[in-house]
């Protein structure tokens, strides 16, 4: 797994110096990246946001606030070309990554049964907060409800993820221990996608072969 650590490694270098660069917009920014359907850890950038909260240069509701925003546009991008393609799209498209007519079926229902619900609790969860938006605008869901939910849910996930940077404060640079940490936290939150993602398309394959009844 070192091409994971080293992946790992630049993605949090590469972070870094974009928001110590560029400052709040410097979030907006990544956080827009990483709900585009783009898997840049938020694990990543806001707690080095929050480490900034501890040094003076951002506040910590601003931080969570600037989060936010960045996920809120750039779910923008992937719920309209779910909701302008539609059904007809994920139908056209989705065998290329196994999507069946049944999955658009149960991602319907659910949507129609949860609605913000759905998007909120999402949004609090690692991995499944990236993907959300393309499913939600396939779905049709109310687009201000959308980002409401979008809003409100990564509002409170930012701030969490900035808070702990808070918290760690200037021990971020002096406690080698610390990184260690937090790249072993981020690896593993990479390391789950993969899981899943093998997971998905072992499950799809097995169903493909079943023989029809």
């Amino acid at each position: 797994m070192h091409w994971l650590d080293a992946l790992i490694a630049w993605m949090a270098t590469w972070t870094t110096a974009a928001i110590s660069a560029a400052g709040y917009p410097g979030i907006v920014l990544l956080m827009a990246i990483e709900s585009a359907c783009i898997p840049l850890p938020s694990e990543i950038i806001m707690p080095f946001a929050g480490y900034l909260v501890s040094l003076g240069r951002f506040s910590l509701v601003g931080a969570a606030t600037a989060g936010a925003i960045g996920c809120n546009l750039g779910s923008v991008v992937a719920y309209w070309i779910g909701a302008k393609g539609g059904r007809p799209l994920a139908e056209k498209y989705g065998r290329y990554v196994l999507l069946s007519h049944h999955d658009l079926d149960v991602a319907d229902r659910f949507f129609a049964r949860w609605g913000g619900a759905a998007v909120f609790i999402a949004r609090l969860l690692p991995v499944v907060r990236t993907f959300i938006a393309f499913p939600a605008g396939v779905a049709r869901m109310p687009q201000i409800t959308f980002h409401v939910y979008t809003f409100v849910g990564s509002w409170i996930w930012c701030y969490g993820l900035a808070y702990v940077g808070f918290k760690l404060g200037e021990r971020w640079n002096t406690d080698p221990r610390l990184h260690a940490i937090i790249r072993q936290f981020d690896i593993l939150i990479v390391a789950t996608g993969i899981v899943l993602v093998g997971l998905y398309v072992w499950w799809h394959l097995r169903r493909r072969g079943r023989p029809r009844t």
